[in-house]
């Protein structure tokens, strides 16, 4: 196999800096939730008013983005969407009311939403100009960002979340700006045929409407059981009358089967194609689920997570892959459509445990997972170099 061009190791080398710095800034935020609710002294439900002002910040800034993320737009973008969201991460630990956590999460959202969309039409773009699958071990190093920013939070759990949070987003917004110069690599100059195979310009080919559709409904499906994973691994182990540091595992366990089958990922798509891949790892989600979720046995609860995870790794990546064919503007539909996926996810699970069981519940994910697999080949024929 040819060596990949300068151009685009320099580019792959940037982007895993800006994955796992995105990974760190949103398992920061998200674990020291509850600090910031005792803060501004918010209830429940008004809680759920930030993180929807986040969510709705969020969608802005992927569609905005769909619209703005050209080569030559996305070194902008990345620098000024990463050092805006961890700037925000910044702001969000010294909002004491609700109005003022309302204000940055929007922003936060916002910001959240257009580095999204830039660092995903850039793996798109490098991937092409590389020559081979790297999408997974891209979207491995949020993972692996994800999982030290739960160890920092954990480890920082007597700091007040007011100075956790201007260090962690002061610290990465300075980063960002420091290295802003080496975001250049992200027009891709000097590559040639970005979208090669995929599109014949740099906004790549209009995707027929009901293949995109599908890219977004198999992403929200994933995403669906990511949101489970989340918010509900922990409460299911509980409900096993595990401790709270054997429930809090289950997720930690899931991540990093996650992570670990996205570094394994680009190789196995490599040797037998992204549809194989995703639909023999959505199989194996969903039978990892659905043993666990049944099993009245802690170990094998775990297991069951763990296994959700590895099976559920290549699956984004691939999705986020077959969407780089239309452009930046069908990467940010199917971004969006996921993350529907992924807000609604762990309410309606909720509403099932709350109607029967969290074990039944549970069994939707599993499902949606087997239903990926079914649909796999339909939506992902010849997404990859």
């Amino acid at each position: 196999m040819s060596r990949p061009p300068v151009s685009a190791r320099r580019e792959r080398r940037v982007l895993i800096g800006y994955f796992l710095g995105l990974g760190v800034v949103m398992a920061v935020w998200g674990a020291r939730m509850p600090a910031v609710q005792h803060a501004a002294q918010l209830s429940t439900a008004r809680l759920s008013l930030v993180l929807l002002a986040a969510a709705l910040g969020m969608v802005v800034g992927l569609m905005s983005g769909g619209r703005l993320a050209r080569p030559e737009r996305l070194p902008a973008l990345t620098v000024g969407g990463g050092a805006g969201l961890a700037g925000c991460l910044a702001v969000l630990g010294q909002c004491t009311t609700l109005a003022s956590l309302l204000l940055v999460a929007l922003v936060f959202g916002a910001a959240h939403g257009i580095l999204d969309v830039a660092l995903n039409t850039a793996a798109v773009r490098c991937q092409n100009a590389i020559g081979r699958p790297v999408m997974a071990s891209l979207h491995a190093a949020y993972s692996g960002g994800a999982l030290a920013g739960a160890a920092l939070a954990a480890a920082t759990a007597r700091m007040p979340h007011t100075t956790l949070f201007l260090v962690t987003g002061l610290v990465l917004a300075a980063t960002v700006l420091a290295t802003a110069s080496r975001a250049r690599a992200l027009t891709g100059a000097g590559q040639q045929a970005a979208f090669t195979g995929h599109g014949a310009d740099d906004g790549g080919r209009a995707l027929p409407t009901a293949k995109l559709w599908l890219l977004g409904a198999l992403a929200a499906a994933i995403l669906l059981g990511e949101g489970a994973a989340a918010d509900w691994a922990a409460v299911h182990l509980d409900g096993l009358h595990a401790t709270t540091a054997v429930s809090a595992m289950a997720f930690a366990l899931y991540s990093a089967a996650m992570m670990a089958g996205r570094l394994m990922g680009d190789e196995f798509t490599a040797a037998v194609g992204a549809p194989t891949v995703v639909r023999a790892g959505a199989l194996l989600a969903a039978a990892g689920l659905a043993t666990g979720a049944s099993a009245d046995s802690v170990p094998l609860a775990l297991a069951g997570w763990a296994v959700f995870g590895l099976g559920l790794s290549t699956t984004i990546p691939s999705l986020i892959t077959a969407a780089g064919a239309g452009g930046p503007t069908a990467v940010a539909t199917v971004s969006v459509t996921g993350y529907l996926g992924l807000l609604a996810g762990p309410a309606l699970i909720g509403a099932l445990a709350s109607a029967t069981s969290l074990s039944t519940a549970l069994l939707l994910p599993a499902l949606l997972a087997a239903a990926v697999a079914a649909l796999a080949h339909r939506a992902l024929e010849n997404p990859t170099p």
